[in-house]
């Protein structure tokens, strides 16, 4: 099959089954590599060791998937409804609008399952892999390059259409596709709305963050205690923050996305703090076990249930 009628096929196979933006680019080492590596050895990455560990991994895709020629970069718009409002505003945890659903994980991966599958149907013998968030890939650049966006100030891939409310996935495959056009410029210009509005300062400069400060990984990734001049700043975010994402001009309007596995779950949009404190393991188990929440254990979630009541 030809490279032309390849892509095109699976594009329109992608969007059928749920992907929202598609597009490819050529399998090479991304310009962001070294950028990578001196944030690491700035030691930006906190406790995420994991990173640390396989970053000669992330110099090529060959690294994912051998012998891979393209990447077939997609993604899914994960804004549903509003944020709630609640009397009790201030008795209440916010979690961030991805995690108000389904893992992403779960879903992504079982499109991405498909999509290998019709893959291998126009073309039997190609080496496939679908990846999401878990492999040492760089997305944001590679989905860049695809033209599904361009990486914003706070460091996130932003789509014209969808913002950055946008779950990143990609199709590796040992075929040669035809590639989008990249794109090469960012509209943000003199925009700094959403280094402004990080809590605690956590985008140090335009497009480089310090994981240490984010709240997102102090409430998801830190599995020790949250240091204190930071645990006011955090405010009444229980899991995640969009701080960052909600002062972006270019969120204020996007598509809405219609997909249930995404839709808020009962007591999530917001949580109440003291009802977590009363969840043994064997009930944290049975309400998060498919859920984002379930990544900061049910000790990351009570402390920050504990942060959230201090507030």
């Amino acid at each position: 099959m030809l490279p032309g009628e390849l892509t095109t096929q699976l594009k329109q196979e992608a969007r059928r089954i749920g992907f929202d933006l598609v597009g490819a680019t050529a399998a090479v080492e991304p310009a962001g590599f070294d950028r990578l590596r001196a944030w690491l050895a700035d030691g930006r990455a906190g406790r995420m060791s994991y990173l640390l560990d396989r970053v000669e991994a992330q110099r090529h895709p060959r690294h994912v998937l051998d012998g891979a020629r393209s990447l077939f970069m997609l993604a899914i718009g994960y804004r549903t409804v509003e944020p709630a409002s609640d009397e009790r505003a201030t008795a209440m945890g916010r979690i961030s609008r991805y995690a108000w659903g389904r893992d992403y994980h779960d879903v992504v991966r079982q499109r991405l399952h498909a999509l290998a599958d019709f893959h291998r149907q126009l073309t039997p013998d190609v080496a496939v892999r679908g990846v999401v968030d878990t492999a040492p890939l760089l997305e944001r650049e590679f989905a860049q390059r695809a033209g599904l966006g361009w990486i914003g100030k706070n460091t996130m891939l932003i789509n014209h259409d969808w913002g950055s409310w946008v779950f990143l996935a990609a199709l590796l495959t040992s075929e040669e596709l035809v590639y989008d056009t990249p794109c090469e410029e960012s509209p943000c210009g003199a925009c700094r709305a959403c280094l402004d509005a990080c809590p605690t300062g956590a985008l140090v400069e335009p497009y480089q963050l310090d994981a240490r400060r984010c709240i997102s990984y102090l409430t998801i990734e830190l599995r020790e205690s949250i240091d204190e001049p930071l645990r006011e700043a955090m405010g009444d975010r229980l899991f995640g923050c969009d701080a960052c994402q909600t002062a972006c001009p270019w969120n204020r309007r996007t598509a809405v996305s219609e997909d249930e596995a995404f839709r808020p779950r009962e007591g999530e949009n917001p949580a109440d703090p003291v009802e977590l404190l009363s969840l043994d393991e064997e009930s944290f188990r049975r309400r998060f076990r498919d859920a984002p929440l379930w990544r900061a254990r049910r000790g990351g979630l009570l402390r920050n249930a504990a942060i959230v009541l201090g507030n």
